[in-house]
């Protein structure tokens, strides 16, 4: 089935036709405006510090309709309102609204500006995409914020129905997801089933020093036409992997892109228990068709190139690796026609599944 995509334009119109809708229905409606009236806060240990994401329903009300929860986490940009007019314009087609609690967490950086004791997280090395401390209170860091989330979600006495979390991530959101999948603390302890969405993100933390060769599918020359022709649909497989020459570049596997030097929230951590913890966690990659141009803040470092010359790239050549080499079972789509696009990658009805997976409220 050809893939079901909305514009920009048709992506706002859904949002007004849905004010529209709530404004007129029960306060118990989803809330799906991008503005204060659907803001929640995060209070870490018992304040001031907090953090702020938008959310469809109450985190602190009791609400037996809902079921599932999806966690859209924001681009390099911030953009925590575009990220949640995305989620919920997703939500509407998909028909999920209704049992589904959609949040969009917003990822202050260093210069962002901020409310009174909002958190601001680091903008520079190990920083909010990777679990870094915050610049405005030190002693948080930006994985906790997303575990506050899921403790919150997870709590049975507001959602005594809830089984199912999904934390999705596009660009630097999916950055934040495929290392948060990897290193939190929280997977199998709070009753509820966690899966991880993974869209488009420039680096991954690799979890051997090994990388991508460049031949095959991961040959610079022909890496813009990976996505034309017959196959382009396909998940190309093509790669092969040997050492890296760390005497050109002896920070290549540094925490966020390896898993030397773990800091910020993976500090002090075990490596050989993180990569346990990558292989059995429940993953899908997601990879745009024409994700194949330098666009979009695209990370053309050499400790990125490293890992494969486009995004689409890098992503087929992990999860081959963690899946072929390592033993998970982690899902891996392309996604028709999309690029580095947000909008387009979450709106496809393909992805519903993954985004919004089947639940059954307690009897």
């Amino acid at each position: 089935m050809r893939c079901q995509l909305i514009t920009t334009g048709l992506a706002l119109t859904v949002v007004a036709a849905l004010s529209s809708r709530v404004a007129s229905a029960q306060s118990t409606a989803p809330c799906i405006s991008p503005t204060t009236v659907c803001e929640q806060w995060i209070t870490y240990a018992g304040g001031p510090a907090r953090s702020m994401m938008y959310s469809t329903y109450a985190l602190n009300k009791r609400d037996t309709r809902i079921t599932r929860a999806l966690v859209m986490i924001h681009g390099a940009s911030r953009n925590a309102d575009h990220y949640f007019e995305t989620a919920t314009a997703a939500g509407f087609l998909a028909g999920a609204l209704e049992n589904t609690i959609i949040l969009a967490p917003h990822m202050l950086a260093t210069g962002d500006k901020s409310a009174a004791n909002e958190v601001v997280w680091s903008s520079g090395g190990v920083n909010w995409r990777a679990g870094g401390f915050s610049s405005s209170h030190p002693t948080l860091n930006s994985f906790e914020f997303v575990d506050e989330i899921v403790k919150a979600l997870a709590n049975k006495k507001n959602f005594p129905n809830l089984t199912h979390i999904v934390i999705a991530g596009h660009s630097a959101g999916g950055q934040v997801v495929t290392r948060y999948e990897m290193v939190n603390k929280l997977h199998g302890t709070l009753g509820v089933t966690m899966t991880y969405v993974v869209a488009n993100p420039s680096t991954y933390a690799w979890p051997v020093a090994a990388r991508p060769l460049g031949t095959g599918d991961a040959a610079v020359a022909d890496a813009d036409k990976e996505a034309l022709g017959a196959d382009g649909e396909k998940v190309h497989t093509n790669f092969s992997y040997g050492p890296f020459d760390a005497s050109k570049l002896p920070n290549y596997n540094r925490w966020p892109a390896g898993l030397d030097s773990l800091a910020g929230y993976s500090a002090g951590m075990n490596a050989d228990q993180l990569r346990k913890q990558l292989v059995e966690r429940p993953t899908t990659y997601l990879l745009g068709q024409v994700d194949v141009l330098p666009l979009g803040g695209f990370d053309a470092s050499a400790t990125a190139m490293a890992q494969g010359p486009t995004r689409r790239a890098r992503g087929e050549a992990f999860a081959k690796y963690v899946n072929e080499t390592m033993g998970a079972k982690h899902n891996i789509m392309i996604v028709p026609e999309c690029g580095h696009n947000d909008r387009c990658m979450f709106t496809t009805n393909t992805v519903f599944p993954y985004i919004f997976p089947q639940t059954e409220a307690k009897k």
